[in-house]
């Protein structure tokens, strides 16, 4: 599943992205015109927004109620069914790309010389470059997922 957040769901967007789905973040802001820009993209919309409620068109327009990003984030998995289809960290968190395995060799410089030296696996985003590997930031998050998806 594919969404779009609004200006009012950066830290839904990137919870998402953690989860693995493709979730796009419109900065800017999204309005009752720009939105038709937005048709043919096979996404739901995310937004607190009411003003959406007044749109007539082929999106898909979800409202989640809660303030905090980490209880949207249940709505959303528990709206859309999609506990079982998490994939963490699959995605980059920054830009929402698949991130991808890469050599060990490859990130030395570009990573802290411990974690270099401490960690054998890492993952890069192919499109903005950041490195990622499975360090305590990773079981922190892990966490958090675990206590969203109780």
């Amino acid at each position: 599943m594919n969404f779009l957040c609004d200006s009012m769901m950066g830290k839904l967007s990137k919870l998402l992205r953690m989860c693995g789905f493709d979730a796009d973040y419109y900065k800017p802001g999204l309005n009752l015109e720009n939105i038709k820009n937005f048709e043919g993209e096979d996404r739901v919309i995310l937004t607190r927004n009411q003003k959406f409620k007044k749109y007539v068109g082929p999106l898909k327009i979800y409202f989640p109620e809660h303030d905090d990003p980490l209880m949207q984030l249940r709505q959303v998995l528990k709206e859309f069914q999609l506990a079982d289809k998490v994939r963490f960290l699959s995605r980059c968190m920054e830009c929402n790309e698949e991130i991808v395995p890469v050599d060990k060799e490859s990130v030395r410089g570009k990573v802290p010389f411990y974690v270099f030296d401490n960690y054998g696996t890492f993952l890069q985003c192919p499109k903005c470059r950041r490195v990622y590997w499975e360090g305590t930031h990773v079981e922190k998050m892990r966490d958090k997922l675990r206590r969203v998806l109780e």
